[in-house]
């Protein structure tokens, strides 16, 4: 029995519940979970950004980037990407046992993303139903689905960018479209599509901008059978029974990312799983800091608050006295072409004193103040980048032509690569970026998991079904 009103939908020639797994980052979603879910009848999404490999014993291949060149070491990088996404793929349409579906995931900022797409769909032919894919514009997702003939799922945050996507490309491949996925800037974890012309402070009822969104499908000519899939903040089906059945909206599917992180399949390390079971309201922050250039969320723990603190300690400068630039600085910096504000000369001092003696210049013409420990971390992650993104903030890698931004790196931004890896396979999770949605305190409120229940992934579901 399913929550009332919530009907099975016809995807890739199945039926199956309209309940899609998030496709979460590096490694927090794989085989085992998209598997699992794929054979409680729903749509499992293993994550195809740097999945892991595993070795004749079923160890997990340590991704190593032993290259000289950070040329090289991208290569490297789309090759553990491209076998790693197609083994998880592989073992979970086995542990699928043919119900369900299984999509991919992948990101269109990340380092090398169409080739990686294209090298797992080459070697994973019938095994992937569709692709979902978020973070940019990925303009060339449908022209891919069109050539492996699979299904595709853009993932937006506004009325305004599908329209721009479809417009520019989507319209050509429409009836591979099986879906469009809203994810919502301020409930969902993760890095989202907030824009610039939209307050990180002030959500927006997610209402009236998926009925926005569904008017312009209207207006476009896309089929009502394409459901839109709410995506960010979704925990009780019952909170939502004024979208299911609403000709307003259309069809509707629900995208649960936050929730799936606490089950027995879920491949995060126990560290993360009990670290869930304590967020409180509030404790996942809508942050600025991710080296993509968008912004994103995670729980606010000691990694994050080093961020948030490191980019406090800034003071704007210039290369010659100028303005309100009239006291020339000498705390923290070689040479003499620092020229900063009398209050920001003070404030430096303090920060000195304090043990922040390494002042590190920014792309934005500010200096910010660490530790000597902190400097040689940033500086050492800097040069040990591996191209892991299409462009990158902290280290100025651009994974094509000249492969350089042409801006200065940027110390306040950190090694996604890195903390990512980290976290999900077993560093402290206080030491490390720990993404989560808005609604991950409610672990703690959800009686379905007191007394430290853990379910599997089909009494997730069979949970989520019931309305609760």
């Amino acid at each position: 029995m399913s929550f009332k009103g919530l009907q099975p939908i016809l995807y890739g020639d199945r039926e199956v519940w309209p309940l899609v797994e998030g496709g979460k980052g590096v490694s927090a979603t794989n085989h085992a979970s998209s598997g699992a879910w794929a054979a409680a009848g729903g749509i499992g999404t293993v994550s195809a950004v740097n999945a892991d490999s595993y070795d004749a014993e079923g160890k997990i291949i340590p991704q190593v980037y032993d290259a000289m060149t950070r040329v090289e070491r991208h290569f490297q990088l789309v090759r553990y990407a491209i076998d790693g996404a197609v083994e998880q793929v592989q073992r979970a349409y086995e542990l699928s046992r043919g119900q369900g579906a299984i999509n991919i995931n992948v990101l269109w900022e990340q380092g090398g993303a169409q080739q990686v797409l294209e090298g797992v769909l080459e070697r994973t032919r019938g095994l992937v139903t569709g692709v979902t894919c978020g973070a940019g514009m990925p303009y060339k997702l449908a022209e891919i689905a069109a050539r492996f003939n699979v299904h595709y799922l853009p993932i937006i945050s506004s009325a305004r960018a599908f329209r721009a996507l479809w417009k520019r490309s989507y319209h050509k491949v429409s009836d591979l479209m099986a879906a469009v996925v809203y994810e919502d800037p301020w409930l969902a974890g993760g890095h989202n599509g907030l824009s610039n012309a939209e307050d990180p402070l002030k959500p927006e009822d997610p209402y009236p901008r998926v009925k926005a969104l569904r008017e312009i499908m209207r207006a476009e000519g896309v089929s009502e059978d394409v459901p839109i899939v709410m995506a960010g903040g979704v925990w009780y089906l019952r909170e939502w029974n004024d979208w299911i059945d609403n000709p307003e909206l259309g069809k509707i599917a629900f995208q649960f990312g936050t929730r799936p992180l606490l089950t027995e399949e879920s491949p995060i390390p126990q560290g993360w799983k009990d670290a869930l079971r304590t967020i409180e309201p509030g404790d996942v922050l809508l942050h600025k800091f991710s080296p993509t250039g968008f912004y994103s969320s995670a729980v606010r723990n000691p990694f994050l608050l080093d961020l948030v603190h490191r980019s406090e300690r800034q003071i704007p400068y210039s290369k010659v006295a100028a303005g309100e630039h009239t006291t020339q600085l000498d705390v923290g910096v070689r040479g003499k072409n620092f020229w900063v504000a009398q209050r920001d000369y003070q404030r430096a001092q303090v920060w000195f004193a304090q043990g922040y003696t390494e002042a590190l210049k920014t792309p934005d013409d500010t200096i910010i103040y660490v530790t000597p420990q902190s400097r040689d971390t940033i500086r050492q992650d800097q040069r040990d980048c591996m191209g892991c993104l299409s462009h990158c903030q902290f280290s100025s890698w651009k994974d094509h032509d000249d492969y350089t931004t042409g801006r200065l790196a940027d110390p306040r931004s950190f090694c996604i690569q890195k903390t990512l890896q980290d976290i999900a396979h077993g560093e402290p999770v206080e030491q490390n970026l720990m993404f989560a949605g808005h609604a991950a305190y409610r672990f703690k409120t959800d009686p379905f998991y007191s007394n430290n229940f853990t379910p599997t992934v089909k009494q997730l579901v069979d949970r989520i079904l019931t309305g609760d």
